[in-house]
């Protein structure tokens, strides 16, 4: 996939890529100002790389870095294939502002660390644990967030201590000690019943300083 933009920094002629483009054999529209090569099988998620691409329509997309926009929320937990949650928009973080015109198009400005996000099949996207804290800082339903995490962490994309080191400041927002990532963590896991709950609660707790901390307390009831 590649931009209109990337084949004139390239040096191709446009009358040569109108050519390409009227044959139907070579090159395919995918979205405004992105298309594709026929000869290859059309990727996984292909609206949604061609809306990422369109972020940065000058910039390859192996030269990318977070400042071109990642992957995020519940566009982020699709390509994982983790969670139930439907991705109706394209949702992606950039440190700046930027506008767009797609009404399927949800941009959130926030800048991340490098280690809060990777290079997935070749998008770059969060990590699990910073999709969930993102996602419930946007108020989703706690237990969706829950299922997750769970599939996160069981798939072993991402780990039990992360978690509950990003979801520390959640922690006073549902009732649980303040600053306390593990209570949150353990909150839940609880909501999903998962049956190794206890084995990652006892690897969050090795791995992470949330985890030193005496059980949570609860002070109020969380629905």
């Amino acid at each position: 996939m590649f931009t209109r933009r990337q084949a004139e920094i390239a040096g191709v002629p446009a009358t040569n890529f109108e050519r390409l483009l009227a044959n139907g054999s070579v090159v395919e529209r995918v979205a405004h100002g992105v298309y594709r090569f026929i000869a290859a099988p059309p990727p996984e998620h292909l609206e949604l790389r061609a809306a990422w691409l369109q972020l940065a329509p000058e910039t390859l997309a192996w030269e990318r870095t977070a400042e071109q926009g990642l992957v995020s929320h519940r566009s982020a937990a699709a390509l994982y294939g983790i969670g139930e949650l439907p991705a109706d928009r394209h949702e992606f973080m950039l440190p700046t502002r930027k506008q767009t015109r797609r009404a399927d198009v949800r941009i959130h400005r926030r800048s991340l660390a490098d280690i809060d996000w990777i290079n997935l099949r070749g998008l770059l996207v969060t990590r699990p644990s910073q999709i969930v804290s993102d996602l419930l800082a946007d108020g989703e339903d706690p237990e969706a967030v829950a299922r997750i995490t769970a599939e996160a962490i069981r798939k072993v994309y991402d780990y039990p201590g992360t978690f509950a080191d990003t979801l520390a400041p959640f922690s006073a927002r549902f009732g649980l000690r303040r600053d306390d990532g593990f209570a949150v963590l353990r909150w839940l896991l609880d909501l999903v019943g998962d049956p190794d709950t206890q084995r990652w609660l006892a690897e969050a707790r090795d791995t992470t300083d949330s985890g030193l901390r005496d059980g949570p307390t609860l002070t109020r009831d969380s629905e």
